[in-house]
């Protein structure tokens, strides 16, 4: 049976928003097929193929209907009697056929005949999809099929399709009159995907269909890569859509220990290889059926049968172990891993250390020191240590299985340009799944991916540390403010400094995304002045300084890139915060606003592009 799984990450956003769904726009050919694949109801042959340009027959239409139809799930494979004189019972659409007779759906010639495999007109198929809503052929005045031809049109089931009634339909266009029925109301004012899937509400009330869900819908697992996994697929895995992590790939990117879901009708497999390792340390309600767990400071739901039982009583593991959880699309448990996929060894920097409480399994607790490792594959790991040298802000490798798993490291410098793919630096290339984080003080750090460095200079303290793989190719790399990324940026709206023979004291009011903060000191003075500011926190909850950023007048600016007066080209940040000034306060806007109307625009740089720096702030006058 298919697990329905909740609503997550990848929601698409429509163009129209709220707008009526019949002013949205035709959905496009892919939108089409990938809704009809997902409710099983159109696939495509053993390669995924759907011959959309190819006429379908009667009995492929038929079969559609009835695998749209409320009774999909209870036609058999075979039928006692032959339906139609011209339709034997070992015609493979034998049961479709016999299923649509009995829905009231389909009909014979005045002769008596179906005619399988003659090519259905639109009007006929009109006429079927019609009944599926509701409609009885005695509400429709004159002569067939021009009632129910009007009706089609009113109801636009015509989106996507051009032909006229006794034109013969191609196997498009019956895919966008399926798909068009789905986000139709039938004659009792429900949608008909909502008839379908009663439970799940998949079309909302303005006419909009949740994607997300109904592919949810569609996902069977999870399962977790190993050796052999592509056997256990009910398709070839050769013919799948492959996708990790929410990016296209091919099987070959699939490692060990991924967790997997499939969908059969639309031949597609999502690969993901999030990972948690640290120790074991609570379940909920109970180990003996525990449905959540708390590793490493951290509380997750256990999504899959046999995580429960690995981390049960009965299991493999118990309080107090230390273990990998390989976690699925929702976060959730997927299953319990053998250690990371790195050759079990992780490399990062502590955020935290701390004494935390442990549950001893004999029903008591006990203290311990913790340290919180951020890795560089993003994720947060703690583990407990005996190493009272450890602090805050220390690179450290980490070696999950080891009795004392948390090893500080000497600083490793790296100079040398990246070059402009985001493929090397200096003499070395990158690995293909290379893990780059940058860092801050104590802060957590923030992932990187090598295009974020293309066309920056390391030099001097830059690089923290970095790893070779055996191939020679940089596997890890730990950066030291490199981005900037990991900062926030605003405005200084105030400033009140004083700096006398016996008073050295300042305060400063500064905006961050419309929030109005103070940032003051009783024993320096900074000396800034009002504008765009970076704000730099040595934690994550508490703030070091404030610095003013470098202007530049712009003539134009296009999603990520603007132009300065200088006919420079800079980048803009994907984060850039943009301020109109009215009355001589700043107020926070938005880049559509201000790029689209009659505005002086500035932007406000951290550091040259050579350094990783880009424009943080646009002020828009």
């Amino acid at each position: 049976m298919k697990q329905r799984l909740l609503s997550g990450l990848l929601a698409l956003v429509l163009a129209l928003g709220l707008a009526p769904a019949a002013l949205a726009a035709a959905p496009t050919e892919d939108e089409a097929a990938q809704a009809l694949a997902a409710l099983d109801i159109m696939v495509g042959d053993q390669n995924g193929d759907l011959a959309l340009d190819r006429t379908i027959t009667r009995a492929e239409f038929t079969k559609l209907a009835v695998a749209a139809s409320i009774s999909r799930d209870t036609v058999g494979d075979t039928v006692a009697v032959k339906p139609y004189p011209d339709v034997s019972q070992t015609h493979w659409a034998a049961p479709y056929i016999k299923a649509a007779v009995d829905l009231g759906l389909v009909e014979g010639d005045l002769r008596g005949y179906f005619n399988p495999d003659r090519t259905i007109t639109l009007a006929e198929a009109v006429t079927v999809v019609l009944r599926l809503l509701g409609y009885e052929d005695s509400q429709f005045t004159g002569v067939w099929p021009s009632g129910q031809m009007a009706q089609y049109r009113a109801l636009d089931l015509d989106e996507g399709i051009s032909l006229g009634q006794d034109s013969q339909m191609t196997r498009r266009d019956a895919m966008y009159l399926f798909y068009n029925l789905l986000l139709t109301k039938n004659t009792s004012g429900t949608y008909y995907l909502n008839v379908l899937e009663p439970t799940l509400n998949l079309v909302n009330s303005a006419g909009e269909l949740d994607r997300v869900a109904l592919i949810n819908s569609a996902m069977e697992g999870p399962v977790v890569a190993s050796a052999g996994w592509q056997s256990d697929l009910p398709f070839a895995a050769s013919t799948a859509t492959v996708y990790r992590d929410g990016t296209a790939a091919t099987l070959e990117r699939i490692q060990d220990q991924d967790v997997l879901y499939w969908s059969e009708s639309m031949r597609t497999v999502w690969a993901y290889d999030e990972k948690v390792t640290g120790t074991y340390q609570s379940a909920s309600p109970s180990a003996a059926a525990p449905t959540s767990v708390t590793v490493a400071g951290r509380t997750y739901s256990i999504e899959s049968t046999q995580a429960a039982y690995d981390l049960s009583d009965l299991g493999r593991y118990q309080v107090g172990d230390t273990v990998t959880l390989l976690l699925g699309r929702t976060g959730g448990v997927a299953a319990v891993g053998t250690g990371q996929s790195s050759g079990g060894v992780l490399y990062g920097v502590i955020t935290a250390v701390a004494s935390d409480s442990y549950d001893d399994g004999q029903g008591g607790t006990y203290n311990a020191r913790t340290v919180t490792v951020a890795a560089t594959d993003g994720g947060s790991y703690r583990y407990q240590t005996t190493n009272r040298s450890l602090e805050a802000g220390q690179l450290v490798r980490v070696e999950p299985d080891s009795d004392t798993p948390v090893t500080r490291l000497s600083e490793t410098r790296l100079t040398g340009r990246v070059s402009s793919d985001g493929e090397r630096i200096g003499n070395y290339d990158l690995a293909d799944d290379v893990q780059i984080i940058d860092t801050y003080e104590s802060r957590t750090p923030i992932r990187v991916y090598p295009q974020r460095l293309a066309g920056v200079s390391l030099t001097g303290s830059m690089v923290r540390y970095y790893v070779l793989n055996a191939q020679g190719e940089i596997s890890h790399l730990i950066l030291d403010d490199v981005t900037g990324d990991i900062h926030q940026y605003g405005v200084i709206t105030e400033v009140d400094e004083i700096d006398t023979k016996f008073v050295l004291s300042s305060s400063y009011t500064y905006d961050v995304g419309g929030q109005e903060l103070v940032f003051a000191s009783a024993s320096a003075v900074y000396n800034l002045s009002v504008g765009p500011c970076q704000v730099r926190m040595d934690t994550d909850s508490s703030i070091e300084r404030l610095v003013n950023l470098t202007q530049r007048r712009l003539t134009l600016v296009s999603g990520t890139v603007a132009v300065g007066n200088d006919n420079r080209e800079y980048t803009v940040s994907e984060t850039v915060a943009v301020y109109e000034v009215v009355g001589g306060e700043y107020q926070l806007s938005s880049l559509a606003r201000v790029t689209g109307g009659d505005y002086t625009l500035t932007g406000w740089y951290d550091k040259a592009e050579s350094a990783g720096g880009c424009i943080r702030v646009i002020v828009a006058r």
